[in-house]
């Protein structure tokens, strides 16, 4: 599989895991001036934006040589996330959905190499802290 598919396969399982967990799914794969969102998604409290990191591992093992695929967010992901997302809630501020409480979660996919069969979804709510 491309790198492409596996991050696409990995987008697709957290928004089924999301719906499954009573998030509805506004959007995906929304860009916002030269960002990205993976996914934009709300319950009944928050709008939340969505990052999706997707590894694709032989064996699923908490020893990851290249880290978890969260510490693939790097501050420089962080900055452009918080931006598309103040961007996004100011261009949708009439929207049900822009008066929610926003937050930015992160979503760790874990497939296996040869099958591409779900290993591990992590869910890290709240992952950028206050931003």
């Amino acid at each position: 599989m491309k790198t492409t598919d596996i991050g696409r396969l990995g987008e697709n399982l957290a928004a089924k895991y999301l719906r499954k967990n009573n998030y509805k799914i506004i959007e995906a794969n929304k860009h916002q001036s030269h960002n990205e969102i993976d996914l934009i998604v709300a319950d009944k409290n928050y709008i939340v934006f969505v990052e999706v990191k997707t590894r694709s591992v032989k064996i699923y093992d908490e020893y990851l040589p290249y880290g978890t695929p969260a510490s693939a967010v790097t501050q420089g992901k962080r900055n452009r996330t918080v931006t598309a997302a103040k961007e996004y809630l100011s261009a949708n501020r009439f929207s049900k959905h822009a008066k929610k409480q926003p937050r930015i979660d992160v979503v760790e996919i874990y497939l296996e190499k040869d099958t591409a069969k779900l290993l591990k979804l992590n869910h890290i709510v709240d992952a950028f802290g206050a931003n």
